[in-house]
């Protein structure tokens, strides 16, 4: 079950490097009051980790939870 799930993990992290890799064309982003211009390829980057790292938190607090309830 481990090497699957390290096979998918593999496979998902390559397709998301792909996908950022073509898309290197320039995008206009508005972030509140500021307005941003970046390769499409950095957006792309940047929300994937924001949203690895919100997965990372949201795990630890769950798993922090349980060990408390024993």
């Amino acid at each position: 079950m481990n090497t699957l799930k390290l096979i998918t993990a593999a496979v998902l992290s390559l397709m998301g490097l792909v996908i950022v890799l073509q898309n290197t064309d320039s995008v206009e982003t508005k972030l509140l009051f500021i307005t941003l211009e970046m390769p499409r390829a950095v957006l792309l980057f940047g929300t994937t980790t924001i949203g690895f790292l919100i997965g990372i938190l949201v795990s630890l607090h769950f798993t922090k939870g349980r060990k408390r309830v024993k």
